[in-house]
This record gives C-alpha cells, sequence and structure tokens, in this order.
C-alpha cells in the first residue's frame, strides 16, 4: 500500500499509459462502427474453455470494455458475433438465425482453434464443421483456449482504439 502511496504522488496517477494500437488492418466492416462495438457472443458447441477466457478478457484485469467493447444480450442489439467451440449440428441454425437477427453492418469473430479449423473436434459425429463453414468469418483469434490478451486484441482491432 505505501508504493502505491508513493507512485501516485511521484507521478499523480496510479494508471499506466495506454498499450500501443493493435497491429494489422481491421475487419472493413468494423470502420463503420465508429469506436464501439456491442458484442454478443454464441457458444456454437465448444468446451467452454474460451468462455473463460473471454469473461477474464471483459473482467477487471484486462477490462476490454475500456475500448469501446461491450458484451450484449440480444443479437438485435449487436454490432458483431463473437462465436466459440465448433457448429455442432443442434446449433447451425440458432448460429445462422442469431447471425440475420445481427443488423448490418456486422463482424464475425471466431474464437480459438475450434471455431477456427474445428480443433481436436474435427471429424466428430456431431460436428458440421468451423464457424467459417457457416457464416462469413471477418476476424479469427488462434489458441487453445487464446489468452485474453489475445481477445482484447482483438475487440481493440474492431472498436479502432
Amino acid at each position: 500500500m505505501l508504493g502505491l502511496w508513493r507512485k501516485m504522488r511521484a507521478t499523480g496517477r496510479v494508471a499506466e499509459p495506454p498499450p500501443p494500437p493493435p497491429a494489422g488492418d481491421p475487419p472493413a466492416a468494423s470502420k463503420e462502427l465508429r469506436g464501439s462495438v456491442q458484442i454478443r457472443h454464441v457458444d456454437a458447441g465448444s468446451c467452454n474453455g474460451c468462455e473463460v477466457e473471454i469473461g477474464a478478457a471483459f473482467g477487471p484485469v484486462y477490462d476490454a470494455e475500456r475500448y469501446g467493447a461491450r458484451l450484449v444480450a440480444s443479437p438485435r442489439h449487436a454490432d458483431a458475433l463473437l462465436v466459440t467451440g465448433v457448429v455442432t449440428r443442434n446449433m447451425a441454425e440458432p448460429l445462422k438465425r442469431t447471425f440475420e437477427a445481427v443488423p448490418d453492418p456486422k463482424v464475425v469473430v471466431a474464437v480459438g482453434d475450434c471455431a477456427r479449423n474445428c480443433g481436436v473436434f474435427a471429424r466428430a459425429y456431431g460436428v458440421i464443421g468451423a464457424v467459417g463453414d457457416v457464416l462469413p468469418v471477418d476476424l479469427e483469434i488462434p489458441g487453445c483456449p487464446p489468452r485474453p490478451e489475445a481477445i482484447v486484441d482483438a475487440v481493440r482491432k474492431l472498436t479502432g482504439r
């Protein structure tokens, strides 16, 4: 506690400076979103490893909301879909309907190796394919599961902050 007090007296602030902007080009549709992105998360058939990391990315440590992104409950309020897991037979139609409910312009982000290329669930009996086989994917986040920093970096590409 004493170290924090000394830091505040020396610098006048507690927070560190923001990290540099993310590398790479943002998806074309995200340029129209203008810095604030409402995100609807859809679990299309994952093991929930990616969900834990999404929770960490939007939690108090990584705080993805400070970059202008917010998780919403309805696809009708969303600008982007954050899709995790392989697309199972039972989730293919609900995923398509959720995508159709998101107003234009919309962005689809495939989170994790399963969403990108089926990962360890490739050729399983209940799997239709990766998210890109069902929906047009604008941005992919690699990893099994991806680290919260990678998720925050992708959110920053969407918001441009």
